[in-house]
């Protein structure tokens, strides 16, 4: 299966590169540098979209309309912000993602993209029965993604006050699988968890982080993508 991994930021891609084996090509479009290789029985694609929500979008658009993947696969890092002890190096599957910082005005609601639902779904149907369940530090849940990096108590709040049930936030989530939603194309959201925003220690946290557990974090992508199988 042709997969397509975009991360945010270079040193999520060097974390990814590393699990490509020795046979990785380098191809440079429109001056952004994109990685082939495999992982298993798949064909790899490998980029980096750069952090925020129209870079984003933008990088997602355009490996879809030029490298026709058949599943995209957003992961890196992102903020733990749920009330039922999600803790750092937890990985956060995102069964459903929204918006925290969109409005489009009255009749719409808080975090909904126009033209779009309200929450964008991982679509785990290309997985088999019970992988995810036996990833021992992954959390399924809610990802909310906007364009701050979270990290006051007040910010966590108001985002809860929207979306009780979230656990996660992160800056690209939601425009990757936007993109993906308008071009039909299956998508996957799996975060691990680098800080607690609100927390006294939430940026000692996420700039120890990647001394910490570099290889870790790709850990549970490796099994999703084990038990990754074609549609048929």
């Amino acid at each position: 299966m042709k997969i397509a991994i975009i991360v945010a930021m270079q040193k999520e891609l060097h974390l990814l590169l590393g699990r490509m084996g020795h046979d990785i090509r380098l191809v440079t479009f429109e001056d952004h540098p994109y990685y082939f290789g495999s992982i298993g029985q798949h064909k790899i694609i490998a980029t980096t979209c750069g952090i925020g929500k129209v870079n984003a979008a933008l990088a997602t658009d355009t490996l879809i309309r030029n490298f026709t993947p058949e599943l995209v696969i957003n992961t890196g890092v992102a903020g733990g912000v749920g009330a039922d002890g999600v803790k750092v190096l937890d990985v956060v599957w995102g069964e459903r993602v929204a918006y925290h910082d969109v409005w489009c005005g009255p009749g719409t609601r808080w975090g909904e993209a126009a033209d779009c639902p309200l929450y964008f779904e991982s679509n785990k149907s290309l997985i088999a029965p019970g992988t995810l369940d036996n990833i021992p530090s992954l959390r399924k849940g809610l990802i909310c993604s906007g364009d701050m990096f979270i990290s006051r108590p007040e910010e966590v709040d108001a985002i809860r006050s929207r979306f009780p049930e979230v656990i996660a936030v992160d800056m690209e989530s939601a425009p990757v699988m936007q993109t993906c939603y308008k071009h039909r194309v299956p998508v996957m959201v799996a975060r691990v968890i680098s800080d607690t925003p609100g927390s006294d220690d939430n940026i000692s946290q996420y700039e120890s982080f990647w001394e910490d557990a570099p290889r870790e974090s790709m850990d549970a992508l490796m099994t999703i993508l084990e038990n990754i199988s074609p549609q048929p």
